[in-house]
């Protein structure tokens, strides 16, 4: 009887484990990750993780840049920079909200990397070429709303990302005790929907002329 043998798939292989690592980490931190619960999930075994990633550290540098690339190249296929200035913003303003829900593992670590005060993707040359175009696509973006006569002249790019990841993050991460202190459930469904109205809402009157709000009454 012939015994068929498994054919190796080295990218695969690394990719499983990547998946495997996001979870662990984004559930028990750096320190509290498990390379056996990993090695385990990802269907491999320690060796080969060692082979592929070196050590715990670097498996998590790994995990994180590998994270951040996911939200970009999602976030690169809206093509804001292209899109009409007002449908682009809340474009964005939406994806960012709904990749948020959908990937709580990306806030997990970036919650983690902060408290590590960006130790790791500090150390990664790679994370200035993901994020960099990030930045350039707003400016583009701006540039093109000015021109239109729809957005502000003031407005600078940096800041008004970091807001319209704040409203989102800020709310998701403090969602328990936000539950307590405002006696409302912040996480059922109807309170979803109202808070990513909401984000429009906030981040469009923060770029809108006067004269573009009151045409969009």
């Amino acid at each position: 009887m012939q015994v068929r043998r498994q054919t190796r798939d080295p990218e695969a292989t690394r990719r499983r484990i990547l998946a495997a690592a996001r979870h662990e980490f984004a559930k028990y931190g750096l320190a509290g990750a498990r390379i056996d619960r990993i090695a385990t999930r990802a269907r491999s075994n320690k060796r080969m993780l060692y082979h592929y990633f070196g050590d715990k550290e670097e498996l998590y540098g790994r995990t994180l840049e590998d994270t951040y690339t996911a939200f970009r190249e999602a976030e690169a296929e809206l093509h804001i920079e292209n899109d009409e200035p007002v449908t682009a913003m809340r474009r964005l303003v939406t994806f960012t909200w709904e990749y948020y829900i959908a990937h709580p593992e990306f806030i997990a670590l970036v919650s983690t990397e902060n408290a590590l005060k960006a130790r790791f993707i500090k150390a990664r040359s790679s994370m200035d070429k993901i994020n960099k175009p990030f930045v350039a696509r707003m400016r583009t973006l701006l540039a093109r709303g000015v021109e239109a006569g729809l957005y502000r002249r003031d407005i600078d790019a940096v800041q008004l990302l970091i807001t319209i990841a704040g409203v989102g993050y800020h709310y998701l991460t403090n969602s328990h005790t936000g539950t307590i202190v405002y006696g409302r459930d912040m996480m059922a469904a109807q309170a979803l929907k109202e808070r990513l109205r909401f984000n429009i809402q906030t981040i469009l009157r923060t770029v809108l002329t006067p004269k573009a709000l009151l045409d969009g009454e």
